[in-house]
């Protein structure tokens, strides 16, 4: 799947938990009728490939949907 639009904010890398994953957010503005700002998370070794973009810059990010389930509550995320 593919989503286009302009970067709005590009995040820090992060660490989460205490196994060294890490992740790091990716704001588009999609450029509809009604603009929806979505959150695309990057993960381990991808988190690098946003070193080379700036806020403001037209983009095409692939991304995969990725669904879980947690404690009876359903969870969509953008990668």
């Amino acid at each position: 799947m593919e989503v286009s639009g302009t970067i709005k904010i590009i995040g820090q890398t992060e660490s989460v938990g205490s196994n060294g994953f890490t992740k790091r957010q990716l704001v588009v503005t999609t450029s509809e009728q009604y603009p929806q700002d979505l959150g695309i998370d990057f993960v381990k070794d991808k988190c690098d490939l946003l070193d080379k973009f700036k806020v403001g810059e037209g983009v095409k990010v692939h991304i995969n949907l990725r669904g879980s389930e947690y404690n009876g509550k359903y969870h969509v995320n953008l990668q």
